[in-house]
């Protein structure tokens, strides 16, 4: 991508400007935002109200706190779980750097999250720029993004066929990295072998030294 420090707004000189944008919150959008949330609470609600008519509501709430005590100790689910938290979190975060750092239109519309899913790395969001929002605009704040998120980094990617459609992707983690170093067990034998080794002298052995002068002949000879 170009370069894109001048579309950060730190070097934006109609600053002034931005703090007369009036946001809108509809109703609809923020059901958006908060569906997973309204649709956990929505089953709940309606899975502790069904177990209620059949048991009671002190037996229909041990139920429900038993299934999510079992959820998070099977480890499998629990990272499931912990994936797509992580997912959620990311949304709103990303809807909150968005605020912050003014990557919205003069009319105060946010960009649209479509859809965001866990990856082997971290997050993956799709996102839709609306008009006068770019993808330069989001490669300009990888850094404000990165550290909303409580991520390494951000990759900013534009489709090829749709310039208002943004692939994000939030880095947590290095697959290729580790904080436990395994040792080689070769490396481990080869040095016990050379510590049993005799060690060779670290120089050789003074020689002899020889008289200055011949020895004399015994007389008679």
């Amino acid at each position: 991508m170009p370069n894109t420090a001048s579309r950060n707004q730190r070097n934006n000189p109609y600053m002034v400007e931005t703090y007369a944008v009036k946001f809108h919150h509809s109703m609809a959008g923020m059901a958006w935002r908060w569906r997973t949330e309204l649709t956990l609470i929505t089953a709940a609600a309606w899975a502790c109200w069904r177990l209620a008519a059949l048991i009671t509501l002190t037996w229909s709430l041990t139920v429900l706190g038993g299934c999510a005590a079992t959820a998070l100790a099977i480890p499998r689910s629990r990272r499931y779980l912990a994936r797509h938290g992580w997912c959620v979190i990311s949304r709103h975060r990303l809807q909150r750097v968005c605020y912050e750092a003014r990557l919205h239109t003069r009319a105060g519309r946010l960009p649209a999250i479509c859809w965001i899913r866990p990856t082997k790395v971290g997050e993956r969001a799709w996102i839709i720029c609306r008009a006068g929002i770019c993808a330069d605009d989001f490669d300009a704040y990888r850094a404000e993004i990165a550290a909303a998120c409580y991520a390494r980094e951000a990759r900013v990617v534009r489709s090829k066929k749709w310039s208002q459609l943004v692939t994000l992707d939030i880095v947590r983690h290095d697959p290729l990295g580790t904080t436990r170093i395994i040792p080689s067990q070769i490396h481990a034998k080869t040095s016990t072998r050379e510590s049993e080794e005799p060690a060779w002298p670290s120089a050789p052995p003074p020689l002899p030294a020889w008289p200055s002068s011949p020895p004399s002949s015994p007389a008679g000879t």
